[in-house]
């Protein structure tokens, strides 16, 4: 049975942002820790990689003008412990937090905003999946911003096996190594490094890198909403690896690609400039017609 926790922080980050509402949900399999500001319609944000709700400090609060925003440290990452020892990690387990959370939060009836980048970007696809059949009004728009489902592109294969070298050397040599080799999907620069609670760079790469990028989602399942869907991709990042899956995700979707400030992690470097165009994104989709 879920268990719920709430308290009021006053944040640091920013003299002007609201209090922050901090919860812990009890879920199968671990505690997540999330965070409510702000008030109005709903929004979910979702984290991917090694990040927690953190890294989208400051695009929240830019957000929670005219948003009620949802973050959270996913199961394993940060403040979200698991129950046991670390096991892979499932797309599905993850989005079925998502909907936990969002069921916690929002009333029975309350439509949702969703954006989720990187491997938030895929549990953000696999919870419109859950939903698509049921509950296809729970989810209001949803944006996925560059999405590392490396299974979409036409070298799937040597991609899969380039994901699999990484975990090998992590294993034989230790993170250091994994991250110099696992960078050249960023186009041989460093991974970007973010505002986290905790180090999860370990985590990622033993337990959620290689589940994770193998997601493919089921296009005629995700059907009904692929009208609410809009894929995003980070202008700096157009030439790098980590990009080519949002191209991919937006033909098969029949999308024009919206490109975004900055690269992979430009919500955090540009968060100003990226919540204008993400607020701006999001209407656009809300004031479409719902088709049935």
């Amino acid at each position: 049975m879920d268990t719920v926790n709430t308290e009021t922080e006053t944040p640091t980050e920013t003299p002007t942002e609201s209090a922050v509402v901090v919860g812990t949900l009890a879920v199968p399999g671990a505690v997540l820790r999330y965070e409510v500001r702000g008030s109005g319609p709903l929004l979910l944000l979702l984290s991917g990689g090694a990040s927690d709700a953190a890294v989208f400090g400051r695009l929240a609060a830019h957000l929670a003008v005219d948003h009620r925003v949802l973050t959270l440290d996913p199961r394993g990452n940060s403040r979200s412990p698991l129950d046991g020892p670390p096991v892979d990690q499932r797309i599905e387990v993850h989005a079925d937090d998502a909907e936990r959370l969002l069921d916690l939060v929002a009333a029975p009836d309350e439509p949702v905003q969703v954006f989720g980048s990187c491997s938030g970007g895929l549990i953000a696809l696999q919870l419109a999946l859950r939903l698509a059949g049921r509950r296809p009004d729970r989810i209001a728009a949803l944006v996925v911003h560059e999405p590392p489902a490396f299974g979409l592109l036409p070298d799937a294969v040597e991609r899969l096996a380039f994901i699999d070298t990484v975990h090998a050397t992590y294993r034989g040599e230790g993170v250091p190594a994994a991250m110099e080799q696992f960078s050249a999907i960023f186009g041989g620069s460093p991974a970007p490094v973010l505002p986290e609670a905790n180090d999860n760079t370990e985590f990622f790469l033993a337990h959620v890198m290689r589940p994770f990028t193998r997601f493919v989602p089921d296009f005629a399942a995700l059907a009904p909403l692929t009208g609410r869907v809009v894929v995003a991709g980070g202008e700096v990042s157009r030439t790098y690896d980590v990009h080519r899956p949002a191209v991919a995700l937006a033909e098969r979707l029949g999308k024009e690609l919206v490109m975004f400030p900055g690269g992979h992690v430009g919500y955090a470097k540009w968060p100003d400039e990226f919540g204008r165009l993400l607020r701006e994104v999001l209407g656009e989709v809300l004031a479409e017609p719902v088709r049935r």
